[in-house]
């Protein structure tokens, strides 16, 4: 059985106000995860991801390419559960 894989991912760059939201909102239907994304206040935005290990990783390579215009940094931080 797979692990349950949590990640925080924080996107820098020019994301907000281009479509951010929307494209992983976009992505996130070719994927089997669950999450949310959210604007910070910084500038940056934010990706909440469950899935297993592989799926995450694939998903979040997703959007950083259907952004890569946009996404100067990606940073993730994760746990299993």
């Amino acid at each position: 059985m797979n692990e349950i894989h949590h990640e925080t991912v924080y996107f820098t760059g020019r994301v907000q106000g281009v479509g951010f939201r929307y494209a992983v909102q976009q992505v996130a239907k070719e994927f089997e995860v669950t999450g949310f994304v959210q604007n910070l206040a910084d500038g940056r935005v934010l990706v909440e991801v469950e899935s297993t290990q592989a799926e995450t990783d694939a998903f979040v390579g997703a959007i950083a390419e259907r952004m890569h215009g946009y996404v100067r940094q990606v940073e993730r931080s994760n746990q299993r559960r």
